[in-house]
């Protein structure tokens, strides 16, 4: 298996994750670098805020749920935004991270983008690693890195993406997805 956590791979936490920022979360890698450390955004975790509240430019073109989410414990006072473009080349304003799937400057309005857009996830935070201690934390079995599929980052139901990651995978790591929330409970 292929544990190289590179850009537009998905951090799938394992069921040994206890850091309640993590717990059962699945994490989209968005910038890498050795000498650097990480930095990624949860998809799976939607607040109650609608993104038309905060950024009514980009409501018309929220994905479902429209809610913002919460990226990660660090950096709230931003925001980032992931959309699925017509283009998989970087522009003024857009940044391609998985094929059709990349960043978008949310200061800039939607209609003013060189990429047409058809759907954006506004996140509040992020999640970030220092230098080695994202690899360590694979190392320790707290992450399996897989790869994503196409309606991961924009998925209807984020509630489920976590089993749905870990069930399309298949044998032991498709069994994971049924560990209950607290073990001595089955």
């Amino acid at each position: 298996m292929d544990e190289e956590p590179r850009v537009g791979r998905l951090l799938v936490a394992s069921p040994r994750l206890a850091d309640p920022n993590f717990a059962r979360t699945v994490v989209l890698i968005l910038a890498r670098q050795d000498d650097e450390g990480a930095l990624g955004v949860v998809l799976n975790r939607p607040s109650t805020t609608a993104v038309e509240e905060l950024l009514a430019s980009w409501g018309p073109l929220a994905a479902a749920p429209p809610l913002v989410f919460v990226g990660g414990p660090v950096g709230h006072q931003g925001a980032i935004g992931l959309a699925r473009g017509g283009s998989n080349q970087p522009d003024e304003g857009w940044v391609p991270i998985v094929g059709h799937l990349g960043t978008v400057d949310l200061a800039r309005d939607p209609t003013d983008l060189p990429t047409p857009l058809h759907a954006v996830r506004v996140f509040s935070g992020h999640a970030g690693w220092g230098q080695g201690q994202l690899e360590a934390e694979i190392d320790e079995g707290a992450w399996v890195v897989l790869d994503a599929a196409p309606d991961d980052v924009l998925c209807v139901d984020p509630a489920r993406l976590w089993r749905t990651v870990l069930r399309r995978q298949g044998g032991k790591l498709a069994w994971l997805a049924n560990v209950p929330l607290d073990p001595r409970t089955n």
